[in-house]
């Protein structure tokens, strides 16, 4: 029996890791795609949409310090990982029986919990990987696959809008996803169990012991989250100010998806070249996409999601990969847990606040966005300084 990875075996881990968070994406991301229009449907304004998805991610992200310590106590990382893909999963459906507001705010809040409790515990185990082909690769190959998946979630929303015209069904159907997923988790579980073998610390480990440039780096992707506006608000504006039919807005997201997914291969296949350096062309794609979703025409629309995909992309595949590479083995579902926790905080803030700004005038959002996202710079150009080598 094997008892820990070579290369080969790491980028088998990763393929089949990425097979499971195709069906993830497609079920989650199909249901996202929506759930700004959705919203509105039942009555919600710019700013509920703005709090219900900035909450569902502050929740979310917060429950992670917990979840990562428990990982890090327990070493139960299978454990966690499996529990965190039943409760997401389970959410996906359960939307299409929300009869009001405030039931379907539960499962997307529910959706995000379940995201919170694997999250930790399932990027450790891909960092792991990631130490034997490279971290840039392995986070970038996995994401690629699982924003492949989050691009046909929402055509498969946009297919059963255009024909029924009905979110709810939409929801039903992507149960189907969401259950191809927990099977395929299932699997990889029996395949890989060595994967979940973490090297104990060799002493007592706190939180002041990461190092300085973990904090720092922590700073920049919370002045990128605050400035990063969430779909549901675009997709919200866009069905506002009428730039185009609900279909459209799925069809959009998927689009960006797909943009996510070639960020992640590129951007990922950079930083294991470049370091952390490549965070800096990340930053100013984000800050241009809130000046071209929020104040142009149609056109615009399409040249900002794609980028505001990008600029996910890049986020999802460099901020894991320079995680792992600033943290122990041994420290890292706890130090992923302290860092997507202080992200999620941001991102509830930035998101409340651009949901009421939206509400007063679009122009003061997009300022907001941009001076954010541009002021994450200087803690990035301060950690850069810090790291060894050509941006690490």
């Amino acid at each position: 029996m094997q008892r820990d990875f070579d290369s080969r075996s790491a980028l088998a881990f990763i393929i089949a890791f990425g097979a499971v968070s195709f069906f993830a994406d497609m079920a989650y991301e199909g249901m996202r795609a929506i759930t700004g229009p959705f919203l509105g449907s039942l009555g919600a304004t710019g700013l509920i949409v703005g709090l219900i998805a900035g909450g569902g991610e502050l929740f979310g992200y917060v429950l992670r310090l917990g979840s990562g310590r428990l990982a890090e106590r327990t070493h139960r990382y299978w454990a966690i990982t499996l529990l965190g893909y039943v409760i997401q999963m389970s959410a996906v459906p359960l939307l299409a029986l929300a009869g009001n507001l405030w039931s379907a705010a539960a499962f997307i809040v529910m959706e995000r919990v379940g995201k919170a409790v694997r999250s930790p515990a399932a990027s450790t185990l891909k960092s792991r990987a990631g130490h034997h082909i490279g971290q840039g690769w392995a986070f970038g190959l996995h994401e690629a696959m699982d924003q492949t998946g989050a691009m046909g979630g929402p055509l498969i929303a946009a297919l059963v809008l255009a024909i029924h015209h009905d979110y709810r069904a939409a929801f039903a159907w992507l149960a189907i996803p969401a259950v191809c997923a927990l099977l395929a988790v299932i699997i990889l579980r029996v395949r890989f169990d060595f994967a979940g073998r973490v090297a104990p610390a060799p002493s007592a480990a706190t939180d002041s012991q990461l190092p300085r440039a973990f904090w720092l780096y922590a700073g920049t992707a919370g002045l990128i989250a605050a400035g990063f506006c969430d779909y549901p608000l675009i997709a919200y504006h866009y069905m506002q100010a009428r730039l185009m039919s609900a279909h459209w807005v799925p069809i959009l997201y998927a689009a960006a998806m797909a943009a996510a997914g070639i960020g992640s291969l590129a951007f990922g296949r950079a930083y294991d070249r470049r370091g952390l350096s490549v965070l800096v062309p990340g930053t100013l794609i984000g800050a241009a996409v809130a000046p071209l979703v929020f104040l142009g025409g149609f056109a615009a629309a399409i040249v900002g999601t794609i980028l505001w995909g990008l600029a996910l992309g890049v986020h999802d595949a460099v901020m894991n990969a320079g995680l792992a590479d600033l943290v122990a083995e041994h420290a890292r579902a706890r130090a992923y847990g302290i860092f997507t926790a202080f992200y999620g905080v941001a991102w509830f803030a930035g998101s409340a606040l651009c949901g009421e700004l939206y509400d007063l005038s679009p122009w003061g959002l997009v300022g907001v966005s941009v001076v954010l996202q541009l002021a994450a710079l200087f803690p990035l150009r301060s950690l850069l300084r810090a790291l060894p080598g050509p941006g690490r």
